[in-house]
């Protein structure tokens, strides 16, 4: 397996590395440049017009690079773990696809209607959720290998939350140059050696294609980045790792190990609950990786705290499993 890990590590992190200069100049020559939000924090205003939609480099280096090691390692075929991982990696990417399209064909910061997002990820949700059950999966949750709860059809509801909340909340924290990135590189990272402990190649692979194409993709999206992944790559990054855990039946470990992504989302919702009640902020700005940068910190800054975070919480996941 380790052999196989590497080729899909390696491999995926140089084709990122040889579409992105390609790709790139093809999205400014279309003028496809992210329209930033104008109540966003000022000094962002400087990215506009930073081409958007990046995260098709790293979709097409892991789907690419996965057909490749399905075809000629001996450790794992088209598996069903993996066709239904690559199949929410592309299907949620397309969903953001469409929804920078929009953004940038229209030249706001609007894109899909947020009902028009919801229904699609559902749909998606739930053909994942019917596959799940085709290939045999127990509706068991687990709490940290602790014990388990049998919760039958409510775990088909669990499912629709958790990728949906989860795509939404990698959504979030795509929000400053590299910072999505990183924390999704440590998170991938860290369930793809669970995946090896536990024994599952498919898994192991897909993670680890994963966390290449994201380490090529950053060596574009770091401050200054040269690209955004857009909707595009958050939402399927997001969807991708939720579906992750459920199928290592490690769901709630995701919470510890994407804290991050958690409070990201957290901040998003009691900050807006807070100004409702009391029509005042709680934060400077949210999500919360803007209110430090208004509290003064820069944007590098942030990222290497929230990166770190990443990390102590992966090292204290990976006990917890392992």
């Amino acid at each position: 397996m380790l052999k196989s890990i590497l080729f899909v590590l390696i491999f995926s992190f140089f084709m990122a590395t040889i579409i992105g200069p390609f790709f790139i100049p093809f999205l400014h020559r279309l003028k496809f440049g992210q329209a930033i939000r104008e109540e966003g924090p000022q000094s962002h205003r400087k990215k506009s017009g930073t081409p958007t939609m990046g995260g098709i480099i790293f979709i097409t280096s892991i789907v690419v690079i996965l057909l490749v090691a399905v075809l000629f390692t001996k450790y794992t075929g088209m598996t069903n773990e993996l066709m239904m991982l690559l199949l929410t990696l592309v299907g949620f990417g397309l969903i953001g696809f469409i929804d920078d399209f929009i953004i940038v064909v229209r030249k706001n910061n609007e894109g899909l209607k947020p009902k028009q997002k919801l229904l699609a990820q559902l749909v998606l949700a739930a053909v994942f959720f019917y596959l799940f059950l085709k290939s045999g999966y127990s509706t068991e949750l687990s709490f940290f290998n602790l014990f388990s709860v049998n919760l039958h059809w409510l775990y088909g509801l669990f499912i629709l939350f958790w990728m949906v909340g989860f795509s939404n909340a990698v959504n979030l924290t795509d929000g400053l140059d590299g910072l999505c990135g990183g924390v999704s590189v440590i998170t991938f990272g860290a369930f793809g050696m669970i995946a090896v402990a536990m024994q599952q190649p498919s898994i192991a692979l897909f993670c680890f294609a994963v966390v290449g194409a994201l380490f090529g993709f950053l060596v574009f999206n770091l401050n200054p980045a040269k690209v955004f992944m857009g909707d595009t790559g958050s939402l399927a990054l997001g969807a991708a790792i939720a579906a992750v855990s459920i199928l290592l039946k490690q769901e709630l470990l995701l919470v510890i190990i994407g804290l991050v992504y958690v409070i990201e989302t957290l901040s998003v919702i009691i900050q807006v609950a807070y100004y409702k009640r009391t029509k005042k902020r709680l934060f400077k700005m949210a999500p919360i990786h803007h209110h430090f940068e208004l509290c003064g910190w820069s944007e590098w800054k942030v990222v290497i705290f929230l990166w770190s975070v990443t990390l102590v919480c992966a090292a204290i996941g990976l006990v917890i499993a392992i």
